[in-house]
């Protein structure tokens, strides 16, 4: 779980002894039924990945509550939504499967769970024919699974979905920057 470069932090800090105790005690390698759970509950989280050369990016991905899923303990699932066509998660996972998730949950009971791991992309799979919008699936296996503290979390609450989300027999609503002059010659139709 730690590399020298983390271990040299924790000594100057003093806190080997915790960051052991920490992977000890709440890291895990499989999903259990509380991080299935929450993971559901979620409509959006972070996704960190890097190229081929180590050179990271981070996106958010969002959906409907549920739209990332633990679909057994040891593999998460989440669609790829049409986006701004320049796969740069994807990509990333094409030429380095390494991957960091960090889901958060706001409000009186603030939650973060890290997930570190392998993804892969597909485009084939039966599961995307159930979830409206999904243009790929992304498959993670879980390498590094732990609670994180919630401490800095601010209290903020949803007020309502983002109207983009894909929903089951309706046509999706465009944004608007894809008919912008600039673009609208080169945006792709959608594939779902």
């Amino acid at each position: 779980m730690y590399h020298e470069g983390n271990r040299r932090l924790q000594d100057a800090f003093g806190s080997r002894g915790l960051a052991d105790r920490l992977d000890e005690r709440l890291r895990r390698d499989r999903f259990n039924d509380d991080d299935a759970t929450f993971i559901a509950s979620l409509g959006f989280f972070f996704l960190a990945t890097a190229d081929a050369d180590g050179r990271p990016d981070c996106s958010f991905k969002g959906g409907p509550a549920g739209f990332a899923r633990v679909v057994a303990p040891d593999l998460l699932v989440f669609p790829d939504y049409d986006g701004n066509g320049m796969f740069k998660s994807l990509g990333n996972l094409a030429v380095n499967p390494n991957v960091g998730l960090l889901f958060l949950a706001f409000g009186e009971a603030p939650k973060r769970l890290r997930v570190n791991g392998r993804a892969e992309v597909v485009g084939d799979d039966p599961m995307m024919a159930r979830i409206p919008g999904a243009q790929l699936l992304v498959k993670v296996t879980p390498v590094d699974i732990f609670p994180n503290c919630p401490r800095y979390l601010p209290n903020l609450q949803q007020i309502e979905p983002s109207a983009y989300l894909p929903q089951p027999d309706a046509p999706p609503l465009e944004p608007k920057w894809k008919s912008f002059e600039i673009f609208a010659d080169v945006v792709p139709p959608r594939r779902r």
